[in-house]
């Protein structure tokens, strides 16, 4: 088991390194990124202050509260972008052209390659202007800070960001079984684009189900800012983790299944 760790970690850090020098042949395609996510998130931003200027509340949260989901979803984001969204998205792509052919005759987990082999530093400004805005909210909503409250945020914000990437590979993963998974992705997107505007607390009924079970983005910003601020459950936390449990062996059988069901390009 120990040597099987190391193996992926070397092989994790191989990944990386490969595409940091493929990048850095190419300066422009190197640090363009940094200009171009730095500018989409102050886009961002920008529409933030202009919906919520004269909104006082988002349910039963005030302005600090909803400026600290909006800065924890884009930490969130961020850390997707830079580590693994570029290797995930092109999952669909390789099955039906037949590249996944090439991961499964390679030694190592496909997965992990799919994964690490793709990594983009050019969303890096994201992590710190998200940090600001985290900030802002926590001066704005007037939280004690303590190392208890920094460590659990954290932890959050780790799982969340675990849960984030699970649901990812399994929508992809659907491509295995059917043509194609544009419908999928299409309400991944949709989903996607509401939760980062509206926090989990807002939803109920059939919405929460959908966005608190089926597609939990509502939950992926909203509990490490209860944390925060000192709302979260014993059952709220217990459901967080149950969730993520929950996606890492459905999208554990999912990727094997559809592993077995792929047919090679070659065949």
């Amino acid at each position: 088991m120990r040597s099987r760790i190391k193996r992926n970690l070397r092989m994790v850090r191989v990944l990386i390194n490969l595409r940091l020098q493929n990048l850095m042949m190419f300066r422009l395609g190197f640090f363009g990124p940094f200009f171009v996510d730095s500018c989409v998130f102050l886009v961002q931003l920008c529409v933030f202050e202009v919906i919520y200027s004269n909104v006082n509340r988002i349910g039963t949260w005030g302005k600090g509260q909803m400026i600290l989901y909006i800065g924890t979803f884009s930490m969130i984001n961020a850390i997707n972008m830079i580590i693994y969204f570029f290797g995930i998205n092109s999952i669909p792509d390789k099955i039906k052209n037949g590249d996944m052919d090439l991961y499964l005759t390679k030694p190592g987990s496909p997965l992990l390659r799919l994964t690490f082999e793709r990594v983009n530093p050019g969303s890096v400004p994201l992590l710190f202007l998200s940090g600001v805005i985290i900030a802002y909210g926590i001066k704005e909503g007037g939280i004690k800070i303590t190392p208890i409250l920094v460590l659990g945020y954290v932890f959050w914000v780790a799982i969340m960001t675990v849960l984030y990437y699970l649901v990812e590979v399994l929508i992809r993963s659907f491509t295995f079984f059917i043509l194609t998974s544009g419908n999928t992705i299409i309400l991944e997107e949709a989903g996607l684009t509401l939760c980062m505007q509206l926090p989990g607390i807002v939803f109920y009924g059939v919405y929460k189900v959908i966005f608190y079970v089926i597609l939990p983005y509502g939950i992926m910003a909203t509990i490490p800012v209860q944390f925060l601020t000192g709302e979260l459950t014993f059952a709220g936390a217990v459901w967080g983790i149950l969730i993520a449990a929950g996606f890492t062996l459905l999208t554990a059988f999912v990727w094997k299944q559809g592993i077995r069901h792929y047919n090679s390009a070659s065949s």
